[in-house]
């Protein structure tokens, strides 16, 4: 049991439990916006995206990362850095849901399904590299 809970606690796995709910967030305010408010399928992409950035900034931040920032000027360059890599990810998103859904005229949840594995590993990438590097 111990060693359970020793793996749990690893960067990777925090990563994935909160990647996944990350990833569940996104999915979860797409599909409301697409199948409940009808909304247009890029539209709802890419508020769906926004929130779960906000989600995941927080998350990660906090739990995955266990930054610290010890000054605002500090914590507004993470930030920046945050947003600044996950709009990179999100051109790959937006681009590939377009792609798949109007292009290949496939169902709008396949076209956000197939996105989310190469979208989740950049954002852990460049999160871990980039992002928090800086962490105490």
């Amino acid at each position: 049991m111990k060693k359970i809970l020793s793996l749990l606690n690893t960067e990777g796995m925090r990563y994935l439990i909160i990647g996944g709910c990350t990833t569940l967030v996104n999915l979860v305010v797409y599909a409301f916006l697409c199948r409940v408010i009808h909304l247009n399928v890029n539209v709802s992409n890419i508020i769906s995206i926004i929130v779960a950035i906000i989600f995941a900034y927080i998350t990660n931040k906090l739990i995955v990362f266990r930054s610290h920032c010890s000054s605002f000027g500090e914590l507004a360059a993470e930030c920046v850095r945050f947003v600044g890599a996950r709009l990179a990810t999100m051109a790959i998103e937006v681009g590939g849901v377009f792609l798949i859904y109007n292009v290949m005229h496939q169902d709008e949840m396949i076209a956000k399904l197939a996105t989310q594995v190469l979208v989740v590993i950049g954002n852990y990438f460049i999160s871990r590299f980039i992002v928090f590097r800086d962490r105490k």
